[in-house]
């Protein structure tokens, strides 16, 4: 990983309690991948200010266990390593993102990885993803992500590999999603100097 990347970490998820604490400060591709209409910002600003009261499922746990191996997987195909790093985005230090592996090519470009596991077969990478995908490459300047992905029965793989796609940076929708952020930013500051 480049120099000017590291220098935009901010937290690590090693440190659960330090990482959760810069995520609430600021605007996740978690967060990102749920905003697509006005309402959709009332709901992300509603979970952000007083939770969601989520903290996890079997299938979570699942992914959980699931993401170090596929890691290694994709370290061992396409050359990204593993990343659970918290970025800031350069100008907006509340954009934030946490890939799941992180690369820097020889010439400069930064490439990303994003893993997923799912009981579903997938003729298409779902949009929120999407979403997802194009906020982490904005924050971290990157070019393309690998989203891979692993699809299990009763929480068993069901291919012998997981199964992969690129995803190309799209700066409109970057810029779509951008705005989205900065009017969530907005709600909550509004929200919060009643």
């Amino acid at each position: 990983m480049n120099s000017k990347l590291l220098q935009r970490v901010i937290a690590d998820s090693s440190d659960r309690v330090g990482w959760l604490r810069a995520r609430s400060r600021g605007i996740t591709a978690t967060d990102v991948a749920k905003l697509s209409t006005p309402h959709s910002i009332q709901v992300a600003a509603d979970a952000k200010l007083h939770g969601t009261g989520f903290t996890g499922n079997a299938y979570t746990e699942h992914g959980r266990r699931r993401e170090p191996e596929i890691a290694s997987w994709v370290a061992a195909t396409h050359g990204i390593q593993p990343s659970s790093a918290l970025f800031r985005a350069e100008i907006e230090h509340r954009h934030l993102a946490t890939p799941d592996g992180v690369a820097t090519t020889d010439d400069g470009r930064v490439l990303l990885a994003e893993i997923k596991t799912t009981t579903k077969p997938w003729r298409s990478i779902p949009r929120n993803y999407l979403r997802q995908v194009w906020w982490q490459q904005y924050v971290l300047g990157a070019e393309r992500t690998l989203v891979v992905w692993e699809q299990h029965t009763n929480f068993v793989p069901v291919g012998d590999e997981p199964l992969c796609q690129w995803v190309d940076r799209d700066d409109t929708q970057i810029s779509r999603l951008i705005g989205l952020a900065n009017q969530l930013i907005d709600e909550l500051h509004r929200r919060t100097a009643r």
